[in-house]
């Protein structure tokens, strides 16, 4: 699979770019999970460009895949960070206007919280297993986790995607069981999101209860709720075809024309 590269603010951080057979003038970015990168998507970046007509970005946050490793522990806010300094920054590089942010787990909180900001000029935010509060239930499968990178095979696994595999796991498991995470909450974002949001959550969700998308659904103006049955933490996984539908009926009723690209 071969990416590319952009420089954001010294660091290097690998992308792709995904073009459907009929593209309809809207981009779609993509943000992947707390373990993710750009190979960890497999080939669904290009199943949701098909479904979609999106032109779509997908790329490795600092401290994963193929982009440069972690200099330092992450902070409570990393995500925070990541929403309001590092995104807008790639989307102005690359020339991305209006698009519909596709988020995975962080990269679904990653999202919102972008949306939320006063200058957000999201057209729209599909959701996957999205974090608004560090519940119970999240601690434990990360302590799991942690388990489980010790004394399974998941590091030899992981490293398939990583280039530096210690820093992105512990750079992740560390912060959220650290216990001033406990506090970290986006519900008081969710008012100030003005676009469309789709949140689709899997029923059987190991990382979170159906209360985090029930949240946005809550406090969101314009915003609907995707339970998925039969399905864990990767909806896209586990109900590729769900989502897609999902995805392709939620871009066309946007209601966005051919022309937005690079504007």
């Amino acid at each position: 699979m071969q990416t590319d590269q952009l420089s954001v603010d010294g660091r290097r951080i690998e992308y792709r770019l995904v073009e459907p057979a009929a593209a309809c003038g809207v981009e779609l970015v993509m943000l992947h999970e707390g373990l993710g990168s750009v190979s960890q998507w497999r080939d669904f970046p290009e199943q949701l460009a098909q479904a979609t007509g999106c032109r779509t970005l997908v790329y490795s946050r600092h401290g994963y895949g193929h982009s440069s490793p972690l200099e330092e522990p992450r902070r409570v806010d990393y995500m925070h960070e990541e929403a309001r300094a590092g995104l807008p920054i790639i989307l102005n590089q690359l020339g991305i206007r209006r698009p519909v942010l596709f988020g995975h787990s962080d990269g679904a909180s990653i999202a919102l919280i972008h949306a939320a900001g006063p200058g957000s000029e999201v057209a729209g935010v599909i959701a996957l297993a999205p974090h608004v509060k560090v519940e119970d239930l999240s601690v434990r499968s990360i302590a799991a986790a942690k388990t489980a990178y010790l004394g399974t095979d998941l590091r030899s696994r992981l490293r398939r995607h990583h280039a530096d595999v210690d820093s992105t796991f512990w750079g992740w498991n560390r912060i959220w069981l650290d216990p001033a995470f406990r506090d970290w909450n986006i519900e008081g974002l969710l008012p100030l999101i003005r676009c469309p949001i789709l949140a689709i959550q899997g029923e059987d969700d190991e990382y979170g209860t159906m209360e985090q998308i029930d949240s946005i659904a809550r406090s969101a103006p314009d915003a609907r709720v995707l339970p998925l049955p039969a399905c864990r933490h990767s909806p896209h996984r586990d109900q590729p075809q769900a989502v897609l539908r999902a995805a392709r009926e939620f871009v066309a009723e946007l209601g966005l024309g051919a022309g937005r690209r690079g504007r």
